[in-house]
């Protein structure tokens, strides 16, 4: 019986006479199916090394604008900095517990820690001059390339131990520094300013402590990338990457001014 549906009957793979007919593949048919590549991450929108590259570059681009602008152009005071101090800390909560990825607050969090960037390294430059603040970007660039050149030799790795001990050691260091603060804030004085070899000390184990995190930040992303994590989750990888090397380029100006201090 000829079907009365369009679809059906103006389809060549269904022939009247009550049966549907199909093409056969030829031995060469299968032979091309069976060479063709497998498809791709991107193409099956997975998270892919380029996502998180392009994303970390997207989030540096707003950050160092900001940071820019309010070094050069705006040279801010302690409230303003001390308010997006505060602000990109709340940002950087809701990001990092929020359930779903949110590129566009992600960028803002870049844009207020921006801010806060450029107004504490203005900062350091006034009081320290200005060769500081380039000599921590170096030297933050420098940590980055040799955590990256250790974890991709495998020198140093991620593991259950090593992240269990990583999160107590920041954590507690963590808690360190919110107490060194109001400490600071009622006495006017702090362990940092007190001269001598400890403050050289906490301020190194600070460094070294924000470099260990790349590898955690490293791991992520390497295991992200081979899990096949969703595309959207390289926004994820990124604002941890960006948010460890914001942290290790402060503990670095911190250090460099201690070590000029007590010169």
């Amino acid at each position: 019986m000829e079907s009365r549906n369009p679809v059906f009957s103006n389809n060549d793979g269904f022939q009247r006479g009550g049966y549907a007919t199909f093409d056969t593949p030829t031995a060469g048919d299968l032979q091309g199916m069976y060479e063709a590549p497998s498809a791709t991450a991107l193409q099956t929108g997975r998270m892919t090394l380029d996502d998180v590259v392009v994303r970390t570059a997207a989030i540096f681009a707003v950050l160092v604008a900001a940071a820019a602008a309010t070094y050069i152009v705006i040279k801010p005071g302690p409230g303003l900095v001390i308010g997006a101090a505060i602000a990109g800390l709340v940002l950087g909560l809701v990001v990092s517990v929020g359930k779903t990825v949110r590129p566009g607050l992600i960028l803002v969090y870049a844009l207020v820690e921006g801010v806060f960037v450029g107004g504490i390294s203005y900062w350091y430059a006034e009081r320290f001059g200005n060769a500081i603040v380039p000599q921590a970007v170096l030297g933050t660039l420098v940590a980055f390339a040799t955590m990256l050149a250790l974890y991709r030799a495998g020198i140093v790795r991620n593991s259950p131990r090593f992240t269990k001990v990583l999160l107590i050691a920041g954590v507690s260091y963590l808690v360190f520094g919110l107490i060194n603060m109001i400490f600071f804030f009622v006495s006017g004085n702090s362990v940092y300013n007190s001269g001598g070899l400890l403050p050289v000390l906490l301020s190194g184990f600070g460094v070294v402590l924000a470099s260990l995190f790349l590898v955690l930040d490293f791991d992520f992303i390497e295991q992200g990338i081979r899990n096949g994590l969703p595309q959207q989750y390289a926004w994820t990888a990124a604002f941890g990457l960006v948010v460890t090397l914001v942290w290790l380029y402060l503990e670095i100006l911190r250090l460099l001014a201690i070590l000029q201090n007590n010169r």
